[in-house]
């Protein structure tokens, strides 16, 4: 349908009403579907439902429209949930960190946490060889890294993108 990498914090002004939570539905489901077909699952008009959707974008509520791959198709057998803690607890320190750590591929998402470590981090990798690279590079290369804890993954009861629409 359309591509965004919009970064926009949403408008807390915005008010979300039936429509726009059953086109965000839909597209939380499935963003390939055509304008067209958008607009007859949520019952509108075509030309409403473009304007919805612009609107969504542009208020920074749709962030972008994405592919979900399937990680063994692409030789991604291993996922590591891991906790990280730094020396310091010094805003400068922790940002820089964490600009590094997101640029790295390995690293699906990164999630500055309270009340324990410091970051809680998801790596997508192929297999342990490619984690232990990983750990060279992002975590022991890393002099302000205290602590590290790692989890493996060994099966994947649930994975969804979709937010709960009320």
């Amino acid at each position: 349908m359309f591509h965004s990498e919009n970064q926009t914090m949403p408008s807390p002004d915005l008010n979300l009403d039936d429509l726009d939570l059953r086109i965000l539905d839909q597209l939380q489901r499935d963003c390939s579907l055509s304008n067209q077909a958008l607009a007859q699952r949520v019952h509108a008009s075509p030309p409403t439902c473009l304007r919805r959707v612009r609107r969504l974008v542009e208020s920074g509520v749709i962030e972008r429209q994405v592919a979900i791959l399937n990680p063994a198709a692409l030789g991604v057998g291993l996922t590591a949930i891991i906790e990280l803690t730094l020396d310091t607890q010094a805003a400068e320190d922790l940002d820089a960190f964490e600009a590094r750590i997101v640029a790295d591929p390995a690293i699906s998402q990164c999630y500055r946490v309270s009340s324990g470590p410091d970051f809680i981090l998801v790596a997508q990798v192929a297999d342990m060889d490619a984690y232990q690279a990983l750990a060279r590079r992002a975590f022991t290369g890393d002099a302000r890294v205290r602590n590290v804890r790692s989890f493996f993954a060994t099966a994947r009861g649930k994975f969804d993108t979709r937010y709960p629409i009320s």
